[in-house]
Parts: C-alpha cells; structure tokens; sequence
C-alpha cells in the first residue's frame, strides 16, 4: 500500500510539470497537449483505481488525478484538482 502511495505521489507531481513545461514551451494557437493515466486493481487484499489527467491548451492549464483503495479495513482516497485560465487578446 505504501509503495502505491508513493508510485501515486511521485505520478501526481511529475506529470504534471513535465507535460505542462513541455506544452507551454511548444504551444501555439489552436494547438493543445491532453495527457490522461489510469490504472486499477482487484485481488484478493482489496480493490483500487488511481487517474491522473493533464490539459494544456489556448484557454489555460487543468490537472486532476485522484486514487481510491478498498479492503476489508474500509475505504480511502484522495482527489487533488486544480486549474488556471487566460484571456487571449
């Protein structure tokens, strides 16, 4: 559990950068960079699914990645979402 935390957590921070870095550096009118990532799991210790999604374009810049785990202990999660827009003109 704590190694997904981790795969989780260094996912949610370096996606993000590396895919907005890159689009700002490249973007032009018209054009726009999407990144999505999922995975998900079911055994016998439990079920879980994780997203992390990233968009770039010419209105401004969105992020959102979540996970959640369940096993016979309960349920847990976490959603992390954030975004900024620009006027062009």
């Amino acid at each position: 559990m704590r190694a997904l935390k981790r795969v989780l957590a260094a996912s949610a921070i370096a996606v993000p950068l590396v895919i907005g870095c890159a689009g700002l550096a490249s973007a032009q009118e018209g054009l726009d960079a999407n990144f999505g990532a999922g995975q998900f799991v079911a055994n016998q210790n439990g079920a879980g699914a994780a997203s992390a999604n990233s968009v770039l374009n010419s209105d401004g810049v969105q992020h959102t990645d979540f996970w959640i785990w369940s096993d016979d202990t309960g349920v847990s999660g976490a959603f992390t979402g954030s975004g900024a827009t620009w006027q062009n003109g």
